[in-house]
C-alpha cells in the first residue's frame, strides 16, 4: 500500500513539475511551487 501511495504522489509530483514549466505567469508557477513541496515533504517524511 505505501508502494502504490508513493506512485500516486510521484505521478502527481511529475504533473506539477510540467505545468511549472509551461505556465508562463508568476503567481501560478508560485502556487505550484507550494503545493510541489507539500507534496514533497509528504513523499519523504512518511513514516
Amino acid at each position: 500500500m505505501r508502494t502504490v501511495y508513493h506512485l500516486i504522489v510521484l505521478y502527481l509530483t511529475a504533473h506539477f513539475l510540467w505545468y511549472l514549466v509551461r505556465e508562463k505567469k508568476f503567481w501560478k508557477q508560485a502556487g505550484i511551487v507550494l503545493v510541489l513541496i507539500m507534496f514533497l515533504l509528504r513523499l519523504f517524511l512518511v513514516e
